[in-house]
């Protein structure tokens, strides 16, 4: 492609962005004019269309795109005899307006293969809608047609009259200074563009990646920069005991000077003294630089995060662009009046999560003009205007991007819907009696569950808001439903505002440190064991009027026995209206801001487990799965295996385990075979590489090895040969997990001693679990 290509192709991005962007003025100017009163036209909506279309017809000049200019023309001519009161924008032109946009979006899409699709039905259509246009310009007396019906866009009889092309020439011809002030700035601006376009070493492009990168990394250093504050305070701790010695060296000085200790002696004594008092004197000048220093790089380290997290934040209103429109076409469809109301345009939302609401707000949107907003008839005879309002608004709320769809219209008839969950055997009929009205409202949010008995092309299929559940799913968030019959129904969205950072409860589980995501967790709570009671053989608790199942979490974890407690037991609920349980910890540690690291994808789908993170102090801790120990629950339950919670006279006998050395580099591999291998009862001691290993082997008992082949200083497969080799050590087997499954590694790891070779591809907890079993038998047989 030539210099000359180049230019063209650039000047037809430019045009497509002009068109793109002056298509949305259009149409929420034609939505505003057709919302206000047919004889007070908002001038400032007719202005900004009017404008719109000249930068249009504009661009589409430059880049000599006729059809184009064309449809432009004859909109602008429309615009400006709006303005000077010589027609009316009544529904019936509004409609012509508004294929006239889509039109031109049409035709930008199409503008590098414009001749081919004029030469199909694109020709037909702009002639149409340019003959269907002009002629509704030439009507004399377009109120007393108003009441007509909308006419389908056909090609009319009428041949256009020279008088009024004359008249359009004319009209456009009414301000030429301005029209040629216009152009010439619009050329200007076009220009401008194409020439920062050929200049592209000034622009600097950045892919998503690089910035998850980026955020991630600003992440952990404001993660990190939270280790300060506990060193200082250690420091704190060390100039204390100095003290304390400076105080016992003082009295032993004076002590031993009345004893008239020997000149030398004593001093050597005053030597020492002199030395802890300038040591006290630079440690108080070091903590209080670094007091300063602490100060500046959480400051500091906050700032960037919170400018890194901003270059990924969009605001609400890029995701909601062409809704009112969309409304209003739908409407009219359903033979319904709905106006849409959208606030907090300005809400700025991560990019990924702003991506993933698309389809669910239009499923939301879809299914309260469907569902909820009634028929004209119906709102009159109910008492309410013609015309039916959704709202949709989006705003911050407690740390959480909080996202909420009503419409005033009929609401959820509460009656239907249990009859309807009974009808599909969802629940029995004694069983829905007993249930709350959020509980039954949660239902909709079942695959393939529909009020309808009928499917249309908008509804009728149970898919909408299943669409709206799996997107929360996917992104962390929560939804509650509401409802009032006669007056509507509201859903109430909850999102983290970014998918980088994670607030979270940190418990103890097993003696190891987990995290869930405070988005999940409905309440934290210390139960007396008292209140523990027992229905149909599971544990349960009465809270707030419901029995809320009791389960230890140790059991979901696969850590064996639920851990013995005394009389008061830690609590995190879970859960929704439909399936709640308390999850019993050992300890509830706090509220922690965590970076999310997501798990290598190699590793597949850990059960239970949905990231990992690193503490302050660099320590691991892996987020927990909470809608995946939902289901670890139903099919414990199901399959008769759970457990009760045991009290202190249910204490095992202490038991010597035995003692796995885990080799690995990666530190997501080593810490993940770790924690399983703790949580089944085993003993587990890690090392970054074999040569890390090596050296454990000679300085502790184990009875199993596990490693990793490739790794820094010494690999896997020379720690196998060193380990047969040795005389003290050949005995201990020797387990190879690798990522590599080709045979010849297989066979390399085999024959260097191993005696049991597993691919990462393949790992899962329970393979490894299972494969150790099969070494050296259970952690305490």
């Amino acid at each position: 492609m030539n210099a000359d290509e180049l230019r063209d192709a650039s000047m037809l991005d430019l045009f497509r962005m002009e068109v793109e962007t002056q298509a949305q003025v259009m149409s929420s100017g034609l939505l505003a004019i057709e919302r206000a009163p047919q004889h007070e036209p908002p001038q400032q909506q007719l202005e900004a269309c009017m404008r719109a279309a000249h930068s249009i017809k504009g661009a589409a000049r430059i880049v000599g795109v006729q059809a184009g200019v064309d449809v432009t023309h004859v909109m602008e001519d429309c615009f400006v005899w709006a303005q000077q009161g010589k027609v009316q924008l009544g529904p019936r032109r509004i409609d012509l307006l508004l294929h006239g946009v889509d039109l031109l979006q049409r035709i930008a899409a199409s503008a590098e293969d414009l001749e081919l699709w004029q030469a199909g039905s694109g020709r037909k259509e702009i002639e149409t809608f340019l003959r269907g246009l002009e002629t509704s310009l030439q009507q004399a007396d377009d109120r007393a047609r108003e009441a007509e019906s909308v006419p389908e866009l056909v090609p009319f009889s009428v041949p256009i009259s020279e008088p009024a092309i004359v008249a359009a020439a004319e009209t456009d011809d009414a301000v030429p200074a301005a029209d040629e002030a216009m152009t010439g700035q619009n050329q200007g601006k076009n220009q401008d563009k194409i020439k920062n376009q050929d200049q592209g070493d000034r622009m600097l492009r950045v892919t998503a990646a690089h910035l998850n990168q980026l955020v991630s990394l600003s992440g952990e250093s404001l993660v990190e920069s939270r280790w300060l504050p506990a060193f200082n305070q250690s420091l704190l701790r060390l100039k204390r005991l100095q003290q304390n010695t400076a105080q016992s060296l003082e009295a032993l000085h004076d002590s031993l000077r009345e004893g008239n200790l020997a000149g030398a002696h004593l001093k050597a004594l005053q030597d020492v003294r002199q030395n802890i008092d300038a040591s006290q004197k630079m440690l108080a000048e070091r903590l209080t630089e670094l007091e300063l220093f602490e100060r500046r790089n959480s400051s500091r380290a906050q700032r960037l995060y919170d400018q890194a997290l901003a270059s990924r934040m969009r605001p609400f209103a890029d995701r909601v662009v062409g809704y009112d429109r969309m409304v209003r076409d739908l409407g009219r469809t359903l033979g319904k009046q709905v106006k849409l109301e959208i606030n907090g345009q300005t809400t700025q939302v991560d990019r990924d999560i702003l991506e993933q609401l698309d389809a669910p707000l239009v499923h939301l949107l879809r299914n309260a003009l469907d569902h909820g907003i009634e028929t004209p008839q119906q709102r009159r005879a109910a008492g309410k205007d013609e015309e039916g309002l959704v709202t949709l608004t989006a705003r911050h709320h407690a740390g959480l991007l909080q996202i909420t769809i009503s419409d005033d219209g009929n609401g959820v008839d509460l009656e239907q819907l249990r009859a309807a969950v009974v009808r599909r055997g969802l629940v029995d009929h004694a069983t829905a009696g007993r249930l709350s009205d959020a509980e039954l409202l949660h239902f909709l949010l079942l695959p393939g569950f529909s009020m309808r008995d009928t499917v249309t092309e908008i509804s009728g299929r149970g898919v909408g808001l299943d669409v709206v559940h799996n997107m929360l799913k996917r992104m962390r968030g929560t939804v509650q439903i509401f409802s009032e019959a006669g007056h509507g129904m509201r859903f109430q969205l909850q999102l983290p505002l970014t998918l980088s950072l994670v607030r979270s409860l940190l418990v103890s589980i097993g003696g190891e440190p987990y995290a869930f995501p405070l988005a999940y967790v409905n309440r934290t709570m210390i139960l007396e064991r008292s209140q523990i009671e027992s229905l149909e053989g599971r544990q349960h608790f009465a809270f707030e009027e419901r029995q809320i199942g009791l389960v230890a979490a140790s059991q979901i974890l696969q850590s064996g026995d639920a851990a013995a407690s005394g009389d008061r037991i830690a609590l995190v609920v879970i859960g929704d209206q439909t399936q709640t349980y308390g999850l019993q910890v050992d300890r509830l540690l706090g509220e922690h801001m965590l970076v999310v690291q997501p798990l290598d994808a190699r590793l597949g789908k850990i059960k239970d487990v949905a990231a990992a993170a690193l503490m302050e102090d660099g320590s691991p801790v892996l987020i927990l799965d909470v809608a995946d120990m939902l289901n670890s629950v139903e099919k414990l339950i199901a399959q008769g295996q759970l457990s009760k919670i045991q009290g202190n006279s249910s204490q095992q006998q202490v038991q010597t385990s035995k003692r796995v050395l885990v080799v690995d580099d990666s530190l997501t591999v080593r810490e993940l075979e770790r924690k399983l291998l703790s949580n089944r009862g085993y003993t587990v001691r890690v090392a970054v590489d074999g040569m890390d290993g090596w050296n454990a082997l000679r300085s502790e008992p184990f009875d199993l090895v596990v490693t990793d082949i490739d790794m820094p200083r010494m690999d896997g497969i020379e720690l196998v040969t060193l380990i047969k080799k040795n005389l003290q050590l050949k005995a201990i087997p020797v387990m190879i997990v690798s990522y590599k499954d080709r045979q010849e590694d297989r066979q390399r790891g085999l024959e260097a001693g191993a005696d049991y070779y597993l691919a990462k591809a393949s790992f899962h907890d329970e393979t490894l679990l299972q494969a150790v079993e099969d070494l050296i038998g259970e952690a305490h047989s």
